[in-house]
């Protein structure tokens, strides 16, 4: 449900990306506009994310749901149905950045709040899911939607899965609290202690999501470019984007299994993805499918175990927290698309590929220096107890490192 909640939120600007070849058909948009589209409703997403946060503390995890969907459900509903031109497509993208700004963090309540501490690196791994899940029903309706009925009816479908979220997710907050949840100080007693961590590790995730969301919004475009179909172009994606949910799963399961050192593998994984754009930028058609695919798989699998850190780190108010995290991912969203298509024009798709690995290798080595300094911090103060089951616990800096 946590992942269905994220996965509303994302669709408006997925769903554009992965249609972009006919949305600039119909609206007459540029690429470079469609990577402003898709700065727009991050940056709206960064803006509204700390406040998104702070206002789920409040609502629970079963209202901030039902807020973020119908936010999304205006978003999508109104793309379907009213633009006629590019600042309409815009102003229903605000809608949607807000809307994704508060899926995100309820759905990190929802978690918090229902998930015992023992499962919690699988559960987010499968919220976080919701990127490529919206990336995979975007390539997806690329030939099944878009080439048949038209790319309006796509958004009239998600319009119609985001109302399902937002009258479901409520009844799925309201069961009974399970036990063996994290408990620990509140969120101010954290970041008087990790501030510096959480700026770094912040600004490694902006860098991290500027690379891998200019790789969800022109991969399609890119493909197209090199010669391979638009039908074709959204299968890859598609299926890259169902490597990036598998892969999202079991990086949750291992941690679970782990116990903890997530930030290194998050690293590892950032270094994988730079490698894999790299190879994008050679622009071969089997280059192009082993870049997309490894890309996707190992360089953009990363947010759950990032996510599952930073709750063990503050247990006590997730939301918050998160959002914290979440206005450097937003931020970088924003940023990244925008950039890349800048950098397209001004020289060449092969040098925006290049600029954006150097983004994740840079992000791999903030998330190391970050961990050092979060685990430093988290050293400084009493130790967050999290109940692993019932007569046993571990302490939160354990799990962090």
């Amino acid at each position: 449900m946590a992942a269905g909640v994220t996965t509303m939120g994302t669709l408006p600007i997925f769903l554009l990306t992965a249609q972009a070849v006919l949305v600039q058909q119909d609206l007459g948009v540029s690429n470079a506009q469609v990577g402003t589209a898709a700065t727009v409703f991050f940056a709206t997403a960064a803006l509204g994310s700390v406040p998104a946060g702070r206002l789920a503390e409040r609502l629970g995890g079963r209202a901030s749901p039902a807020v973020a969907g119908l936010l999304a459900v205006v978003s999508l509903l109104g793309i379907a149905l009213f633009p006629v031109s590019y600042a309409f497509l815009l102003a229903f993208l605000v809608v949607g950045g807000l809307g994704n700004a508060m899926g995100q963090v309820s759905a990190n309540v929802l978690l918090a709040q229902v998930v015992p501490a023992r499962r919690q690196g699988v559960a987010f791994g499968v919220k976080q899911s919701a990127i490529p899940i919206s990336t995979l029903l975007g390539g997806l309706a690329v030939p099944a939607i878009g080439l048949t009925l038209g790319w309006r009816w796509a958004y009239a479908g998600a319009a119609a899965f985001a109302l399902t979220m937002a009258l479901v997710a409520p009844q799925v907050a309201s069961r009974p609290q399970r036990t063996g949840r994290a408990s620990g100080p509140p969120f101010d007693a954290v970041v008087a202690t990790a501030t510096a961590s959480l700026i770094v590790i912040a600004i490694g995730t902006g860098l991290a999501s500027a690379g891998t969301n200019a790789l969800g919004a022109y991969l399609v475009i890119w493909s197209v470019h090199i010669g391979v179909g638009a039908g074709a172009a959204g299968l890859l994606l598609a299926a890259a984007s169902l490597l990036s949910i598998t892969a999202r799963i079991l990086s949750g399961v291992a941690a679970d299994r782990r116990g903890g050192r997530n930030l290194p593998v998050v690293a590892g994984q950032l270094a994988v993805g730079a490698v894999s754009l790299l190879l994008l930028a050679t622009g071969g058609t089997t280059a192009l499918v082993v870049g997309a695919l490894a890309a996707f798989a190992i360089g953009w699998s990363w947010p759950g175990l990032l996510i599952f850190a930073v709750v063990r780190s503050s247990p006590g108010s997730p939301a918050v927290s998160t959002s914290i995290i979440q206005v450097g991912a937003f931020v970088g969203g924003a940023s990244g698309p925008g950039l890349f298509g800048l950098l397209v024009g001004a020289f060449s798709f092969e040098a925006a590929w290049r600029a954006a690995a150097c983004s994740l290798a840079l992000a791999a080595v903030l998330m190391l220096v970050g961990r050092r300094l979060l685990v430093t911090a988290l050293g400084r103060r009493t130790p967050v107890v999290v109940e692993a089951s019932e007569g046993a616990s571990r302490t939160g800096p354990r799990v962090i490192r």
